[in-house]
């Protein structure tokens, strides 16, 4: 019959799962009790000479803070005492990571490399090992040695299972306070507290930034924004990353190829549109371009065709029939103020051509002037303001800043 998945077999299994790594009890007799006395009588004297060794041998154990160096001492001695401990009862294991890190994992991991962990690793199992033949008693070396190595071994794997968990912590830490931070740039804010958080993320500001904005991918675990920040870090020299909601933003710092390196980094939105704002010079200016991007964002279901990514600046207008003001006065600044500045008759050509449906010939009759003389002022258009009114795209975004600026001439 089959067991049931809730009986003492099943428990017995799940309670086999824990997270801490158990020393597995030792396949040989009873340590001798002479041996066992002089570990106990020795443990102070075995202590004390790990901690020289460590400051003899590691040249950056002298680097350290006192407090430092006083944790890495405490640590070794307790790793020795865990030892004896285990030695003496070898059918009831220590738990090391209990036993031997205690609280300080979050405290060494910030202190310490791995690298240097087993380091006093392993200059601690070289004392002991050199005290063997002192210690041990009535042909007790050879299980003393081999249990050394087994422990030293168990401590190994617990220690690369601290340094990973911290580095776990760590990086639920880093998200959230990333998050805080973008949330903080969207919403403008130049406190003290923010600088130090941007700071704390490691962000140099040492390049443009520029917002990028778009629908969340279905993956959004920490694994997702972990795979979206590797695929930022190739394009951009610094990135963070936030999931607000259903809508991943991005803020990139110098972008390495900004036209390609966008385009590219569109790839990792989910579906719909992406849009990204004008490039700003520092971190702490990006407001204005993620106000941009997020109402471009807003408005970008108006042109079904636009490209992937658009920037803000070619939505402006859908942005300003969406009702955003920002769109409303780029468009008059960008493109009203400098044709109507203008002495050669821009705005009243440019009128004129929207009006009898982009003829050259039927603008150029209305107007009294040759064809070319209308192509050239329509190509000073083109040269001002960065739009051609050829093209069908560029004129609607023409037009709609003529209204604009006949209503706000001002902006």
């Amino acid at each position: 019959m089959p067991t049931d998945a809730s009986g003492p077999a099943s428990r017995k299994s799940r309670s086999s799962r824990r997270v801490t790594w158990p020393l597995r009890s030792r396949q040989q007799g009873t340590p001798h009790p002479k041996t066992l006395e002089n570990l106990k009588a020795n443990l102070g004297q075995v202590s004390t000479v790990a901690v020289q060794r460590l400051d003899n041998s590691l040249p950056w154990f002298s680097q350290l803070r006192p407090d430092e160096r006083s944790e890495l001492g405490l640590l070794a001695q307790r790793g020795i005492a865990s030892f004896v401990r285990w030695y003496e009862n070898p059918q009831e294991p220590v738990w090391v990571l209990t036993e031997i890190f205690k609280q300080a994992p979050t405290d060494l991991t910030r202190s310490i490399t791995l690298q240097n962990a087993l380091q006093v690793l392993r200059i601690v199992v070289d004392v002991v090992e050199e005290k063997v033949p002192e210690l041990a008693q009535h042909n007790d070396e050879v299980a003393l040695r081999e249990a050394v190595l087994r422990f030293s071994r168990e401590v190994a794997f617990a220690a690369a299972d601290v340094y990973a968990r911290a580095a776990e912590n760590r990086g639920s830490w880093d998200a959230r306070l990333e998050s805080l931070v973008v949330d903080g740039i969207m919403r403008g804010d130049h406190s003290d507290s923010m600088r130090s958080r941007v700071s704390a993320l490691g962000w140099t500001d040492a390049g443009d930034v520029t917002v990028m904005v778009g629908r969340a991918p279905a993956t959004t675990g920490p694994v997702g924004v972990e795979r979206i920040r590797r695929a930022a870090g190739r394009h951009a020299a610094e990135c963070l990353v936030a999931i607000q909601t259903d809508r991943l933003v991005l803020v990139l710092g110098g972008l390495r190829d900004q036209t390609q390196s966008l385009a590219r980094l569109a790839a990792v939105f989910g579906d719909g549109p992406v849009v990204h704002g004008p490039t700003v010079g520092s971190v702490f200016d990006a407001k204005q371009s993620a106000d941009r991007a997020q109402a471009g964002l807003r408005a970008a279901s108006a042109w079904p065709q636009a490209p992937r990514p658009t920037a803000s600046e070619d939505l402006w207008p859908e942005r300003a029939i969406n009702g955003d003001p920002l769109a409303l006065r780029s468009m008059v600044e960008a493109v009203w103020q400098p044709l109507s500045a203008s002495s050669t008759g821009l705005v009243d050509t440019l009128t004129t051509y929207l009006s009898v449906g982009h003829s050259l010939e039927a603008t150029a009759r209305e107007l009294f002037v040759h064809a070319n003389t209308v192509r050239y002022r329509l190509r000073r258009v083109s040269d001002i303001t960065g739009w051609d009114p050829l093209l069908p795209r560029d004129a609607f975004v023409l037009h709609c800043a003529v209204l604009a600026g006949r209503l706000n001439p001002g902006g």
